[in-house]
């Protein structure tokens, strides 16, 4: 069987999380080339059909689930790990909806909890890559920005201010932790190697936990920040117990996002199972 096309990001929780599933380091996994890329763009692909296994967000995941199933291994989830809006000043919520905003990508998880948490009417936002949009805050073109990833731990270097935290926000309103992205497999891959894929990529995350100075080198040669603080904390905020098998309050998470999504029509209704099942 030729090696499966695996797309996810650099950001130093997907390198940490894959590092051994890529390398062959797990036994008996699925063998997989790695085609790494920003979140939106792996979004993108995955909506294509061109990525056998991919990363996404879990905004993109309800329109992926009549060609992909979910994975229980590999996601980001968890509390306290929310998006932020951030600014050059404190912004009140009514501010926010006539601001002029910059998100990361239109199938972003953290553009669906902005549109979420705005509500309907709320201006238009303007899409840029996650890496462009603190400078583009500080630059003032746009009045405030959505980041995510390793930017929680960087904006005040840009002289920006927290505005509104999502992930809080969601966590309040819902009780749940906050579904970021996930793992999908393409269906026509079976249940069988889907279930191999899922197996695989827990242990490799097992490895990682286990050996992390031996994906050290793997997270800081794709890191964007290069700070052992930086990625450290980055990769404690993302990997968690979710990360190995989101359980039951992690689908309740991910069941109540969509179903949000779906209420506003910013996403079909499911009309496929979440889960690849396992064998």
């Amino acid at each position: 069987m030729e090696p499966l096309t695996l797309g996810f990001s650099p950001c130093p929780n997907d390198t940490y999380v894959f590092c051994a599933l890529v390398h062959g380091w797990v036994a008996d996994a699925p063998a997989v080339s790695a085609e790494l890329a920003d979140i939106e763009t792996l979004n993108h692909r995955a909506l294509a059909g061109d990525l056998a296994v991919a990363k996404v967000s879990f905004h993109a995941l309800g329109h992926l689930l009549p060609r992909y199933s979910l994975l229980r291994a590999g996601g980001a989830l968890g509390r306290g790990c929310g998006p932020l809006v951030v600014a050059g000043r404190p912004l009140e919520r009514e501010a926010l909806a006539s601001a002029r905003m910059a998100i990361p990508g239109a199938l972003t998880t953290a553009a669906l909890l902005l549109r979420l948490y705005l509500g309907p009417g709320a201006r238009q936002p303007v899409t840029m890559p996650f890496r462009d949009i603190m400078p583009a805050v500080a630059r003032g073109e746009v009045d405030a920005g959505v980041i995510i990833h390793e930017s929680r731990f960087t904006f005040p270097h840009y002289g920006l201010v927290q505005v509104v935290d999502l992930g809080a926000w969601w966590e309040a309103d819902t009780g749940h932790p906050i579904p970021l992205g996930g793992i999908v497999a393409r269906r026509d891959l079976g249940h069988q190697v889907q279930s191999a894929l899922d197996d695989g990529l827990r242990r490799s995350v097992e490895y990682a936990n286990a050996a992390p100075e031996r994906v050290r080198g793997y997270v800081r040669r794709h890191a964007a920040e290069l700070d052992d603080v930086v990625v450290n904390g980055h990769i404690g905020l993302y990997v968690n117990g979710f990360t190995l098998d989101y359980g039951a309050a992690g689908v309740a998470a991910i069941t109540e996002l969509l179903a949000r999504a779906a209420d506003l029509g910013l996403v079909p209704a499911p009309t496929a199972p979440l889960f690849a099942h396992r064998t």
